[in-house]
């Protein structure tokens, strides 16, 4: 579970995150949705330690996230970033087994984990032994979400990850993101400005403007029933796929 009650975070005179209060329990899907400066990657940062609040309190997995226990906290959490934040000089494979190596386990042990993980992202085997450069941008990003789930962490964090793909990609792993989640059960958290995005992979979402939480609930709880006009000119902002039109 990730647990934000009343989080707010200040950077000098600015406030990034304003009495922020949400709850996403074990197993589920949430997705913090707003536009650039909303506060959706402050409160990730937050919730992995990178930052500290001001007030309020974070909990991760049944651990308050404070400055002696933000480390604790990390290894409960594996983080997806943009194209995969993958290490160029190393191999697809060197990068997902990364971790392992690091936590001590056998290189059987990794290679088994390695395996189960390449079928459940869906990436050719052949392509373990290719460098980032070699390639696409959805492969680097299966690359990613493979080295997140290596540990296999009870949460997952994920910020734009499909950010920079192209649309066709984009599209394809929206449904794949999905189908993973559902299937492993993960307790995740996932920020986006895309609101197809959100409509395809969030279960629940939180709305987030100026650092504040503006609705939460499910696309069709905001696009149906808007907190206030922000909400509405927010998702109809972007061109929606048809299956999005039924709710606008």
């Amino acid at each position: 579970m990730i647990a934000l009650r009343d989080v707010t975070k200040r950077f000098g005179a600015r406030v990034a995150v304003d009495h922020v209060s949400l709850v996403v329990e074990p197993g589920t899907t949430r997705v913090l949705l707003g536009s650039s400066g909303s506060g959706k990657s402050t409160i990730l940062r937050l919730v992995l330690g990178l930052l500290l609040q001001d007030g309020g309190e974070i909990v991760v997995d049944g651990i308050p996230v404070m400055a002696q226990t933000r480390y604790e906290v990390r290894r409960r959490i594996g983080l997806v970033v943009q194209e995969g934040a993958l290490y160029p000089h190393l191999t697809a494979r060197r990068n997902v087994t990364l971790p392992t190596r690091a936590d001590g386990w056998a290189e059987a042990r990794a290679a088994q984990r390695l395996d189960v993980l390449a079928e459940v992202v869906g990436l050719e085997r052949s392509l373990l032994d290719l460098y980032p450069a070699q390639l696409s941008g959805g492969q680097r990003q299966r690359v990613g979400l493979m080295r997140a789930l290596m540990l296999d962490p009870p949460v997952l964090l994920l910020d734009e990850p499909l950010g920079a793909l192209d649309p066709i990609s984009r599209a394809e792993l929206q449904g794949q993101l999905t189908r993973i989640f559902r299937e492993l059960g993960k307790t995740v958290l996932l920020v986006t400005h895309d609101v197809r995005e959100a409509f395809v992979v969030g279960a629940t979402i939180t709305l987030l403007n100026g650092g504040r939480v503006v609705q939460q609930g499910t696309f069709a709880d905001l696009a149906r029933r808007p907190a206030e006009p922000f909400v509405s000119e927010f998702l109809g902002a972007q061109t929606p796929p048809p299956a999005m039109t039924a709710y606008l």
